[in-house]
């Protein structure tokens, strides 16, 4: 992944998709609070490792991205990350400060901004149509919603439970935590609202796992197994 952004729209966004049958690709939406990188790291691991296809056939890689997309957008757009980036949030890279003062509960988005988000919605549109790639956050479960062989996940857990986490990883007392992860919930609802013209429901989701009660190989292993019951690489394997 180190070369991803250099090499990105040189090797892979500029090249037509050949594949007949877009994806697969794995989106993964998350509450804050719950490890989606822990998640996707692993599953990225057993993918690439693990035959779906005929013995004949060679496996493929599967990559997860997530900031790897603002990198590319800002490249396209020729513009510095870290004003791409705070169109989106990032988890662990805002202040409490930055995230009080920088984000309302009624945010808007202006030209600059939809420019952004018109530029990541086509990265991530080239990635999933192009296949075998598992994408963080960034709205990917509604901009891809149309993409044939797609699984889109969410990780929730309870309030309460989240806060105490956020507490444990990052030494903040309970106000402050809680103050976090309100104001990080609320800004990726709207902001995925923005994309989708609408509120989301637990419809839009092929699977909702409670993270506070499963650990990561549970969540990974229930993936896998609905990918091989889903028959996600039938239409590769039937061409």
């Amino acid at each position: 992944m180190k070369n991803f952004l250099s090499n990105y729209f040189e090797n892979e966004a500029n090249k037509p998709v050949k594949n007949h049958y877009p994806g697969p690709v794995i989106m993964i939406s998350r509450e804050c609070g719950c490890s989606a990188k822990r998640i996707a790291t692993k599953l990225s691991k057993i993918l690439t490792g693990y035959s779906f296809h005929s013995e004949t056939k060679t496996d493929v890689e599967w990559k997860w991205v997530s900031k790897e997309i603002i990198e590319a957008a800002a490249n396209e757009l020729n513009m510095d990350t870290e004003k791409v980036r705070n169109v989106f949030l990032g988890e662990a890279k805002v202040s409490l400060e930055e995230v009080s003062t920088a984000f309302s509960t009624e945010k808007v988005y202006d030209a600059e901004d939809q420019q952004v988000i018109e530029t990541v919605r086509k990265v991530i549109l080239q990635l999933a149509e192009k296949g075998n790639y598992i994408i963080v956050g960034r709205a990917a479960g509604v901009i891809a919603q149309d993409v044939s062989r797609k699984l889109s996940i969410k990780l929730m857990a309870p309030l309460e439970w989240r806060i105490n986490r956020i507490m444990q990883i990052s030494n903040l007392s309970h106000a402050d935590a809680q103050q976090y992860v309100l104001q990080i919930d609320r800004q990726r609802e709207l902001f995925v609202e923005h994309v989708a013209g609408r509120k989301l429901n637990n419809n839009d989701y092929d699977i909702i796992f409670n993270y506070s009660t499963l650990q990561d190989d549970h969540i990974v292993d229930a993936i896998v197994n609905v990918i091989k019951n889903k028959r996600f690489f039938a239409e590769e394997e039937d061409n």
